[in-house]
């Protein structure tokens, strides 16, 4: 599918480009509730595909810092003010620092596009934001993604 190709080659070379443990696509399948789809991964011990996170501490409020284009980049998720729900369940997936960007279409929020380093904090530079960003971009103007329905 060449939907899948793309987003495949999209996390692979942001991974790789980054040098960071894992790259994933959390696709929002519902209102808000969502997992990942796809992913690339440093080593198979980080592989998360398909989990669908927590959802109780994704709710309208973050749905809407999303939709108006936040970008979140989190160095140390011990040392950054977020949620517990949120920490710990960054904590359960190895997380040690994250850079969050939207997948972003003409019908809203289609998913987002994370960037996770496992193995230590991390400094996220404004290049690497812009790579994210151009990322996500690129997948939400494939004819392939802006034709899938969005969530009520």
């Amino acid at each position: 599918m060449q939907r899948d190709k793309l987003v495949q080659s999209t996390t692979y070379e942001l991974r790789n480009f980054l040098q960071v443990d894992r790259v994933v696509v959390y696709y929002f399948y519902t209102q808000w509730e969502g997992r990942v789809t796809f992913e690339s991964l440093s080593d198979e011990k980080f592989s998360i595909f398909g989990s669908t996170g927590p959802d109780q501490c994704f709710n309208n409020e973050y749905a809407a810092l999303y939709l108006a284009g936040r970008v979140r980049a989190i160095a140390d998720i011990q040392n950054e003010p977020i949620e517990d729900c949120h920490r710990d369940f960054l904590r359960y997936l190895q997380v040690k620092a994250n850079l969050v960007v939207p997948i972003l279409t003409a019908n809203g929020l289609w998913g987002l596009l994370i960037a996770h380093q496992c193995q230590g904090s991390r400094s996220w530079s404004e290049s690497e934001v812009e790579l994210m960003q151009a990322g996500a971009l690129a997948l939400a103007e494939a004819p392939s993604i802006k034709i899938d329905l969005q969530p009520d």
